[in-house]
């Protein structure tokens, strides 16, 4: 991005001189009621002292665990985002290596930001923004996963939980559980909104329609009623609820548990290989469900609401574009109906949501202390993020999925031992695209990223420079980071089925030191200077003084399209003329003998192809 011509002096924040400021953590092992005391309950020791192994020539390839939430915005402790945020371990971790105050999503919903985030390419290269299956896109199929490249380079790769949203069981060599969003609410008949929450805001239903804790058993837990874990199948699985101390694991306490577990058994095993472990939490994703004692860190006579704007929404431009049945808006208008004021149902959203964050905090803190009481400890990347952020009311909107910070933002800590500063907090704009680049330098990861001609390379930089020395201005990367926001899902004007991946039809937002710059699809603009206003307060955009930095960010936008357009002919030719060549050393490819090899039938050819190798590879 050609942005180095805008001036962006920041004011210093909290921990600006480089350094991250971070609440004490309280010991794991002393949490009342903790994850402990759950695992205990099943006859299990969380934790044990691990015996020391010798370190081999291996050892020194650095191992990777990465830790994944879902919809965690700022709400960290040393991030700011909420003042009565408790996260201690997330700040610990932080502590103990380099967190990045400005890292940004590449497209604020699920799918397409974890797609982006395992490949290393962007939403806007690879035409991926909804919830199509990311195997399903040309470029993903053409190009390695992390992974498979981690695989490729030695590793062994084992996963559990939520990492991609449509999770592809050939990329793991291990990966016990799915996603599992429970538990959820059960009637006897189905899964349903909790009980306990108010109408209308319960009829949205059993997953965004839904938070209490977990002691207000739904139904009163009779007559086949109650609590269930979550995983999409029509088999039912209770989930057993006695008490806070004496029940069954939540789908992310068991993540935690199952990833510190194997981390211990790697120590055992001592086969000399490198592991890449990743682990996805859901929480704080809805339903918001949690133990009481994370409810009751928040009392609802003392929670602060987030600085929010009267009538914030006046000059934006994002209802010009969307039905009010787009969920952020209908989610808050939903809100405000079921309460007697929108800052009580706000309250009370909020409290699920920050006791939620506070339990997935403990989950981290398991996960970080298995390695840290393994011999692993000073040779393991640890990587935090999320997929995306969270408004929490701002602009009247009460979702992901918005071309704003709240929506944008993302925490991303690394702790890399040896190269990671302790306690640096970088400052530039950076995105989760950056990642692979990351770990591929740090891991000094071998081969093409790609798979032939259909792929593309990574479309990231490695975060080295930062981690050496968060106040760097200077790296290999841009200056500000692009987010993109699907165009289609109750538009007021319908997408034609070709635009559906036409990155020039989605809107766009681009976050720099200083400014944000939204472009939606249809040229409105919006416009916010951060240093001035940094809750986006004031859009910018039809100001007389703005028209310079504009232009700029219309033309960088433009270049960032161009090459884009001009990579997916460049790739889709070079496809073409590799597919012509597959036909010439295979004939028989062209089922219906018309002299053109068509891509169905080369995809068919070539799945034969694959099966007969994998017959013969396979033992007798």
């Amino acid at each position: 991005m050609n942005l180095g011509k805008i001036p962006h002096s920041l004011p210093a924040p909290p921990g600006a001189s480089g350094k991250v400021s971070i609440q004490k953590p309280i010991p794991f092992g002393l949490l009342a009621g903790g994850l402990a005391a759950v695992f205990a309950i099943a006859g299990l020791t969380f934790f044990t002292a691990m015996a020391s192994a010798a370190p081999t020539a291996a050892d020194r390839k650095p191992n990777v665990v990465l830790i994944v939430c879902d919809d965690l915005n700022d709400y960290v402790g040393h991030l700011g985002g909420h003042p009565q945020a408790r996260t201690p371990h997330m700040d610990a971790l932080a502590q103990s290596g380099v967190s990045f105050r400005r890292a940004y999503c590449q497209d604020p919903i699920c799918a397409p930001s974890r797609a982006s985030l395992f490949t290393g390419i962007y939403p806007f290269r690879s035409g991926d923004f909804t919830f199509k299956p990311w195997f399903e896109f040309p470029v993903f199929q053409n190009s390695r996963t992390l992974m498979e490249h981690f695989r490729a380079n030695g590793y062994h790769v084992v996963g559990s939980g939520k990492l991609m949203h449509h999770h592809r069981a050939s990329d793991w060599d291990e990966f016990p559980y799915k996603a599992d969003y429970g538990p959820f609410a059960y009637d006897g008949k189905g899964q349903v909104g909790h009980p306990s929450v108010p109408e209308p805001f319960r009829s949205i239903g059993p997953v965004d329609g839904s938070f209490a804790p977990l002691e207000d058993v739904p139904f009163g837990g009779k007559g086949g009623k109650g609590w269930v874990y979550g995983a999409w199948s029509k088999t039912v699985q209770p989930l057993r609820y006695v008490s806070d101390q004496d029940r069954d694991p939540t789908p992310d306490e068991r993540n935690a548990k199952w990833a510190a577990d194997r981390i211990r058994q790697f120590a055992r095993e001592k086969d000399g290989k490198p592991f890449f472990l990743g682990v996805g939490f859901i929480r704080p994703h809805t339903p918001m469900y949690a133990p009481k004692r994370y409810f009751d860190l928040f009392p609802l006579e003392s929670l602060q609401l987030p600085p929010l704007k009267p009538d914030d929404k006046a000059d934006t431009h994002y209802r010009d574009l969307f039905t009010d049945e787009i969920k952020g808006l209908h989610y808050y208008r939903a809100l405000g109906q079921s309460y007697p004021t929108i800052e009580d149902g706000l309250k009370a959203f909020l409290q699920a949501y920050l006791a939620c964050v506070a339990a997935v905090d403990d989950c981290v803190g398991a996960v970080v202390e298995a390695i840290d009481e393994s011999p692993f400890k000073d040779n393991t990347l640890i990587i935090l993020t999320s997929d995306n952020g969270w408004n929490m009311g701002q602009k009247e909107y009460l979702f992901k999925n918005s071309p704003w910070e709240e929506s944008c933002r993302v925490p991303l800590i690394i702790r890399a031992p040896g190269v990671a500063k302790s306690g640096g907090l970088a400052e530039h704009p950076v995105g989760l695209i950056d990642i692979y680049p990351t770990l591929v330098d740090l891991c000094g990861l071998k081969g093409e990223t790609v798979k032939n001609r259909g792929g593309r390379p990574l479309d990231g930089h490695s975060l080295r420079p930062f981690l050496a020395d968060p106040m760097a201005m200077k790296w290999g990367g841009p200056d500000g980071v692009p987010s993109t926001v699907f165009a289609g899902e109750h538009a007021k004007t319908k997408l034609a089925p070709g635009d559906q991946t036409n990155p020039a039809m989605q809107h766009w937002s681009l976050r720099t030191r200083r400014w944000r710059y939204v472009r939606y699809n249809n040229g409105l603009e919006e416009l916010y200077d951060h240093d001035a206003d940094p809750h986006e307060w004031t859009n910018l955009a039809k100001q007389p003084a703005s028209v310079a930095t504009l232009e700029v960010f219309r033309a960088d936008r433009a270049a960032w399209l161009q090459k884009s357009d001009a990579e997916q002919a460049a790739n889709q030719t070079s496809a073409e003329a590799w597919k012509d060549e597959f036909f010439r050393k295979h004939p028989d490819a062209d089922a219906n003998k018309d002299g053109t090899l068509t891509w169905p039938e080369y995809k068919a050819f070539k799945g034969k192809q694959d099966a007969e190798k994998a017959k013969k590879a396979s033992p007798p």
